[in-house]
């Protein structure tokens, strides 16, 4: 461990739902809920407002619909919270080299390796402190709550002390007086079922835990996780702040409100997906040598497939082939609920001529009627609530809900004050998705 406490996490605050208040003026000082929306959706993030009702993330959200019906519920716009995660990550990179993302909301800070060179508690609080407030600025008034110790076990723990805007640094020495009073549960790969085993021999805070010998707790919950136990629960935590330079998979997956058993609307949804990847990693100049499919059948079981060609590709052709051939390897005839598809082992050149020869080889496209089952299904979620949009006539807005032939958009942006609510026809001319820039659509 680390004689002085040099490692920053940072967590910004319900940051999805953050950003939604942050572009939808209305929505400011309200409940907002961000994730699935239909009946089989979960959710992903709640705002503060929301969460004073007991809506949390992944609750179903039907349920947070119970608790609190009167929420904002929206499908989420990834392109947003990727620009500003970027601009979050960048002032990071301002302060040290060593900045390892674990989200597009977190990540840890080695400010021993940047400028900071004075890590005495009165000039570290001052020097996070400025940080906060950049990111406050770059992110158009988000909050995070940041944590700094002498570890990142005990940094992550501390950055959630004293949400919202919280800044909480434990200074070096203090770590185990911070730890002992606190639920099992803190530390990391503690869950229910670790929980509940260490329930049954009498350990339920994090003091209790470091009573039990490391032999005890190797037989209690198993060789690999009592070790670690052993070691972290006494604030014992080496791990170095990695910077992760390359993107491990590029994929895209869709839940629907309705089993799925038709073998020709699963390719088209397959091929669309392919293109989508594909897409995707042409925008970052990326291939990829592995082919995945993953299938969720309507009981919930999840299957993956994959396959891995001798050199990568960004063909949505052959993406498509291949996941469609790895999707006949899942019996879907009782239903499918989701179906994914994507690309991993990412590099950034494409063997041209190796797949030169298959074209005569592409499996046929889907009938005319699978294809229109598909484009009707796509017609029906076409306005997801949250959604970005513009009007000829009256500019930008997002779509406040749809539903029998129409949809319902309020005018406002980021910069404006709460605008007006019109309705218009679902196939208005004049009403059309709003454009993202490329750069916002990255992998993840």
């Amino acid at each position: 461990m680390r004689a002085d406490a040099s490692i920053l996490h940072l967590d910004l605050d319900a940051f999805f739902a953050s950003v939604e208040q942050r572009d939808k003026p209305s929505l400011r000082g309200k409940p907002v809920v961000v994730g699935g929306l239909g009946n089989r959706g979960v959710v992903s993030t709640a705002s503060y407002e929301a969460r004073a009702y007991g809506v949390h993330s992944a609750m179903s959200s039907a349920e947070a619909r119970s608790r609190c019906p009167h929420a904002a519920f929206l499908g989420g716009r990834f392109h947003a919270y990727r620009a500003t995660s970027r601009a979050v990550m960048k002032v990071l990179h301002d302060v040290s080299p060593l900045v390892e993302p674990l989200s597009l909301d977190e990540a840890f800070v080695d400010l021993r390796a940047g400028a900071v060179t004075d890590l005495s508690p009165a000039a570290l609080r001052t020097t996070v402190a400025e940080i906060k407030d950049r990111v406050h600025e770059v992110t158009g008034g988000l909050h995070g709550s940041v944590g700094v110790a002498t570890s990142k076990l005990v940094a992550k723990i501390a950055s959630d002390l004293q949400k919202p805007d919280g800044l909480v640094i434990v200074p070096p020495g203090t770590e185990q007086d911070l730890l002992r009073p606190m639920q099992v549960t803190v530390i990391p790969g503690v869950g229910p079922a670790t929980a509940e085993r260490l329930r049954r021999v009498g350990v339920h805070t994090v003091e209790e835990l470091e009573q039990i010998s490391e032999d005890e707790l190797v037989r209690v919950v198993g060789s690999a996780q009592g070790r670690s136990l052993f070691r972290l629960c006494r604030a014992d935590d080496d791990r170095p702040v990695v910077v992760e330079r390359e993107s491990k998979s590029i994929s895209v997956e869709d839940t629907f409100d309705t089993d799925l058993v038709d073998p020709a609307l699963l390719g088209v949804i397959v091929g669309r997906h392919a293109e989508q990847v594909a897409q995707r990693a042409r925008k970052a100049k990326l291939s990829g040598r592995t082919i995945t499919v993953k299938v969720r059948l309507y009981d919930f079981t999840t299957h993956t497939r994959s396959t891995t060609l001798p050199g990568p590709t960004d063909d949505p052709r052959v993406i498509a082939r291949l996941a469609r051939r790895l999707v006949t390897e899942v019996d879907t005839s009782a239903g499918v609920r989701l179906l994914g598809v994507g690309v991993s082992g990412l590099a950034d050149w494409i063997q041209d001529d190796l797949f030169g020869d298959t074209e005569e080889e592409d499996e046929p496209l889907p009938d005319a009627p699978a294809v229109a089952s598909f484009d009707a299904h796509r017609a029906r979620v076409r306005w997801v609530p949250g959604a970005d949009v513009v009007h000829t006539a009256h500019g930008r807005g997002w779509v406040w809900g749809s539903g029998l032939g129409r949809v319902t958009v309020r005018f406002e942006t980021a910069e404006t004050e709460p605008g007006p609510v019109r309705t218009f026809a679902a196939d208005d001319p004049d009403l059309t998705s709003a454009p993202t820039r490329p750069e916002d659509d990255q992998p993840e």
